[in-house]
């Protein structure tokens, strides 16, 4: 059955028009044929509301008794008995009556849209469970009566019912909202201006909050990429220096000047390793971007301009928040800076905050901090030292005679400065061009490239071997660095995807999510297939990118076993990222299977519930199938009897015991049936469309004469059903009411129209059953009393409603005016869309 729809008119304060705005939009909907009800709807005595009412059918309450008072409710199973199409049920967050069967209203409403009836309903701001305190903090009030934030999100429609706080007290001033007696106290109260601007101003947050969720959701949907400044979205980039929290503060006061504003912290690593953050600084900084309200998010991206400005892009962003330079006054020879490189190229639509802060040209440490490996300007210095130093070297020893000992030690060290800027090449390289210096300009004979002195061969020797000792050393720190600094980027990585998991980010859709912003790519999606050589399907996909069919088609896609890959589209990942990414894809896996582990409980517990119908099959079997069987034997092995001559009385009294047991076993039988195509879900109607009166009087065949009336006018329009299905389903009424009518009380069958569908109800005068048991008797041997012995399985009113879902309607109990019981079968009238596929929800049929 398709969940009935939820509309909302939300508003900041008791009096802006919540229930009128509901009454109006019901007159509205019934002025276009729409069957509409009043489930419950309380005009707390003023007068236009009350107006209002008039021209509505409303549902009779349901009075309880409590400490010594009697209190109105909404009948619940009155509404649902009557199932109109829309039902009107005022004031969500109210607390039932104790007696009644749910403790919230809220809940009552669940269940009206749950059996597919839709419903409009009301309420105030400040009864969202999340605003207690803050309510409780603006009016010194604090709310007793609340409902969960999710029922109000999860509403398909929310109406503000919007009023200024002076129209709201002129209201109340004229007696609109309360009596004259109180009004006085409300106003000085409650109904204070700034009360009134504070819940206003909370009731317009909200309703913003759950239209921008929509806009995201259709940004998606469409690919928009484009940045619609619709609300204040501040992006704080963070390097995850000791300045992040000045500027994470500074976004959240830029954010408090518009009215709904947004921060995003995001902090961008690079795919080769960490820059100097601090795990436990991110950590400190991750959880005051959250007190303050906002999200952390963690990106990969080797370009960290691009990657800040596609994220910015991508969340929607209007503003970004920076911090200034870090570098010292020399270091900008290199290049603008992360900075001006965004500002540069952020464009018209993004605004780019550089905020100053205390660790401004303060540097940012040594490089080995940093993790990285040897640079581009690092070793581009490296070779400038080591080819261009020794000329200029030799150079200026020319004009000075310091002593071969003193030369060699100047250009050793500078071999060992090329091998601590560059490595092992440019050490070689100085130390290559050093040696031959030496030899042509310092070591006799000079300018020539002999040695004289052996000594001074072994000094050129030791020269080289120390420059290139050096420069390996250098080289093998560097590469020690960066792979230490890629686990420690790994281990972060992971660690954040394992509190994802521990935080309940289990879906499988928002592990992809995860992995698409971590690495900065367009779309992911998991894609498996049952064999090697059947085609790949896709079990989840986010992102706007190119839809990708199988894994070669990716631009990255990391295998998950042999029949599973994580593909992504976007750019090519570099091949360090894939040992990160095949841990999100491993991950990925274990959602899908537990997510498809829950499907097979929950088909397991389908069949437990399979098991146990069959179970009582069996027990029915064994007992009401024997004593019809018993009978019919005992009544041949009597007539066959050649000691006992049988009078023609008593032959046709055992002639009709064979045929009424015959009778009951047809019936029975028939019922097991039935019941057993329901169970497996077989049930495929052929729906036609077809007059009542030309079913339901031969429904009526097999009870006795004049213990069942018929009223079916001929103006009744016709209906979409399966003939035989509605003749068993009424037939199964009928002999259940007449099984429990009294003498002398016939059973009325009946039919009528309402809106676009027609009722048939069977009216008994019987003992009734308890609101409690209502449903009970619809379940698979169900014998509701003490049923005499042979009334049957109780399989019946089981049946009747599984055929009557089957061809897109309902079956009913209600109480009988005066005392009995009245099933209620509504059907499809001719003409109009079913609510219900004949094939679907074969759990709910076999109920």
């Amino acid at each position: 059955m398709a969940r009935g729809k939820l509309r909302i008119h939300l508003g900041a304060a008791p009096g802006v028009g919540k229930t009128y705005a509901m009454l109006s939009e019901a007159h509205r909907r019934v002025g276009r044929g729409t069957d509409c009800v009043v489930g419950f709807v309380e005009h707390h005595g003023r007068p236009r509301t009350e107006v209002m009412l008039h021209g509505l059918e409303q549902v009779p309450r349901r009075e309880l008794e409590y400490r010594g008072g009697v209190f109105p409710e909404m009948d619940l199973d009155a509404v649902l008995a009557r199932r109109p199409e829309v039902a009107l049920v005022d004031e969500l967050a109210h607390t039932n009556v104790p007696g009644s069967r749910n403790a919230k209203r809220w809940q009552d409403v669940e269940e009206l849209l749950a059996a597919g009836i839709d419903v409009v309903s009301t309420v105030n701001i400040q009864h969202l469970e999340s605003l207690g305190d803050v309510v409780e903090s603006i009016t010194g009030v604090r709310q007793q009566e609340t409902v969960p934030d999710e029922v109000v999100r999860r509403a398909d429609q929310v109406e503000l019912v919007d009023m200024t706080p002076e129209a709201l007290r002129r209201r109340m001033a004229h007696g609109n909202i309360y009596q004259s007696d109180k009004v006085d106290a409300a106003l000085s109260n409650y109904f204070r201006p700034g009360n009134l601007t504070a819940l206003r101003e909370l009731a317009l947050l909200w309703v913003a909050d759950r239209v921008d969720a929509h806009l995201t959701q259709y940004r998606s949907e469409h690919r928009v990429s484009a940045i619609w400044g619709s609300r204040e979205r501040i992006v704080v980039g963070l390097t995850g220096g000791p300045e992040g929290r000045t500027l994470i503060r500074r976004g959240a006061r830029l954010a408090e000047k518009g009215a709904g504003g947004e921060v995003l912290a995001v902090y961008i690593a690079r795919s080769d390793g960490l820059t100097s953050a601090s795990p436990k600084e991110l950590a400190l900084q991750r959880t005051l971007v959250e007190d303050l309200g906002g999200t952390f998010h963690h990106v990969v991206g080797d370009d960290i301009p691009a990657a800040l400005l596609a994220f910015a892009r991508g969340a929607n962003a209007t503003q970004i928040v920076l911090g200034s330079s870090r570098r010292k006054t020399w270091q900008y020879v290199f290049g603008p800076g992360v900075g001006a490189t965004v500002a540069r190229e952020s464009g018209p639509d993004l605004d780019v905050h550089i905020v100053t802060h205390d660790e401004v040209a303060k540097g940012r440490g040594l490089p080995v901090a940093r993790g990285a490996r040897l640079g581009r300007s690092r070793r581009v210095w490296g070779w400038i030292a080591g080819v261009a130093g020794p000329p200029l070297l030799a150079m200026l020893l020319n004009t000075v005679d310091l002593g071969l000992a003193n030369d060699m030690l100047l250009f050793l060290a500078l071999t060992v400065a090329a091998a601590l800027l560059g490595g092992l090449l440019p050490a070689l390289a100085s130390a290559a061009v050093g040696s031959l210096l030496l030899n042509y300009f310092y070591t006799p004979p000079l300018h020539r490239w002999t040695i004289a002195d052996p000594k001074n061969i072994v000094a050129i020797v030791i020269f080289v071997a120390v420059g290139v000792a050096v420069a390996s050393v250098v080289d093998l720190a560097a590469r020690r660095t960066h792979q230490a600094a890629r686990l420690r980027a790994e281990s972060e990585i992971l660690a954040f995807l394992a509190g994802n998991v521990l935080r309940g980010e289990t879906g499988l859709e928002d592990l992809l999510e995860r992995v698409r912003e971590t690495f900065g790519m367009e779309s992911a999606a998991l894609l498996e297939r049952a064999g090697d050589v059947e085609p790949w399907t896709c079990a989840g996909r986010v992102g706007r990118g190119r839809p990708v069919e199988r894994p070669d088609q990716a631009d990255v896609d990391i295998p998950v076993g042999d029949h599973m890959a994580l593909a992504l589209t976007g750019r090519v990942l570099p091949a360090e990222d894939r040992r990160v990414l095949a841990a999100f894809a491993a991950q990925a896996a274990v959602v899908l299977d537990r997510r498809r582990l829950q499907e097979e409980a929950d088909r397991a517990r389908t069949l437990a519930e399979g098991n146990r119908i069959r179970t009582a099959l069996l027990a029915a079997v064994s007992h009401d199938l024997r004593t019809p069987l018993a009978g019919i034997k005992a009544a041949v092995t009597s007539l066959r009897s050649e000691d006992v001559e049988w009078s023609e009385e008593d032959r046709a009294e055992l002639l009709e015991g064979i045929e009424e047991g015959a009778d009951r076993l047809d019936h029975l039988v028939g019922n097991l049936l039935d019941m057993s195509r329901l169970q497996t879900g077989t049930v495929t109607p052929l729906i036609r469309e077809i007059d009542l009166d030309e079913v339901v009087p031969m429904a009526l065949g097999g009870v006795p004469e004049g213990s069942a009336g018929l009223d079916v006018p001929e103006t009744l329009p016709m209906v979409a059903v399966d003939p035989g299905l509605l003749e068993r389903a009424v037939a199964n009424l009928v002999e259940n009411a007449v099984k429990y009518s009294p003498p002398g009380a016939p059973v009325l069958v009946a039919a009528s129209a309402l809106a676009d569908r027609v009722e048939v109800r069977v009216v008994d005068r019987g003992p009734g059953v308890p609101d409690d048991a209502k449903e009970r008797i619809f379940e698979p041997f169900q014998r509701h009393g003490d049923a005499p012995r042979g009334a049957g399985v109780g399989l019946g009113l089981a049946v009747a409603r599984g055929f009557a879902e089957a061809m897109g309607g309902t079956l009913n109990a209600e109480d009988t005016p005066g005392g009995g019981l009245t099933m209620v079968l509504t059907l499809r009238a001719a003409g109009t869309r079913p609510e219900l596929h004949p094939a679907a929800e074969p759990e709910r049929q076999a109920s």
